[in-house]
């Protein structure tokens, strides 16, 4: 996988006309975009078209988690969606909710290729403390890793961990098995509210297949240049 099929960057813009300025600054290097739900809760599928109409396909990050009926009906709507090359779900929803969102992504995918299907395990902006808080009393990367076998068990593509457990995902759950990695920040970045983080280069020596890349890319001054940069440290 060359680097820019490897880079993400998180369309996290508040509206469409702020989402496809962005979408045609980058195009000419960038080619994956993820759609959040601020943005989809904004425009709705029809934001999905902004991205394919430049030559790009979505990441559509929405998490669902809910009953096993709920989630497969959003999982359905989702890989019906023309351009949305992955989605995803928590893996805390548990193994029926899990085993129905693949089905669903499975039977109602449009195309030559269904979308990957992947789960999130624990934010990255939560920390062990954080963990313990919710009622989750062991070590946050046997936790991590734990959600990774379920979601590999439950017929997912992959799941979406923070760079530091990358390497025990890859150890555990195999070489086929996507890991997808947010808080990925370049060393002259600020890490913002994200608390275990590493560099691009680093992540994807851990292991990472795609890294998610926001606010160092579009808060830059020059999104393009810094889109380069990162695509310059990946390769």
């Amino acid at each position: 996988m060359n680097a820019a099929d490897r880079l993400i960057v998180a369309l996290d813009a508040p509206d469409a006309a702020s989402a496809e300025k962005l979408v045609r600054a980058l195009s000419p290097v960038v080619r994956n975009f993820k759609v959040g739900k601020e943005l989809f809760t904004a425009c709705g599928p029809s934001v999905v078209d902004v991205v394919r109409r430049s030559g790009g396909r979505v990441f559509l990050d929405l998490k669902f988690h809910d009953i096993p009926n709920t989630v497969a009906g959003a999982c359905a709507a989702g890989s019906r969606i023309p351009g949305v090359f992955m989605l995803n779900v928590h893996a805390a929803g548990g193994r029926a909710m899990l085993e129905a969102a693949a089905k669903a992504v499975r039977e109602n995918a449009k195309g030559p290729e269904k979308p990957l299907l992947i789960a999130v395990t624990v934010l990255t902006s939560l920390s062990a403390a954080d963990l313990k808080e919710t009622g989750v009393d062991r070590p946050l990367e046997e936790h991590v890793e734990a959600l990774a076998v379920l979601a590999k068990s439950a017929g997912l593509d992959g799941v979406v961990a923070s760079p530091r457990e990358t390497a025990l995902i890859r150890k555990t759950c195999g070489k086929n098995f996507k890991i997808v990695t947010p808080g990925v920040r370049p060393a002259w970045a600020a890490t913002g509210d994200q608390k275990r983080v590493m560099t691009p280069g680093e992540a994807v020596a851990a292991g990472a297949d795609y890294l998610v890349v926001g606010r160092p890319i579009t808060h830059d001054a020059d999104p393009l240049a810094a889109a380069r940069k990162i695509l310059e440290e990946i390769a």
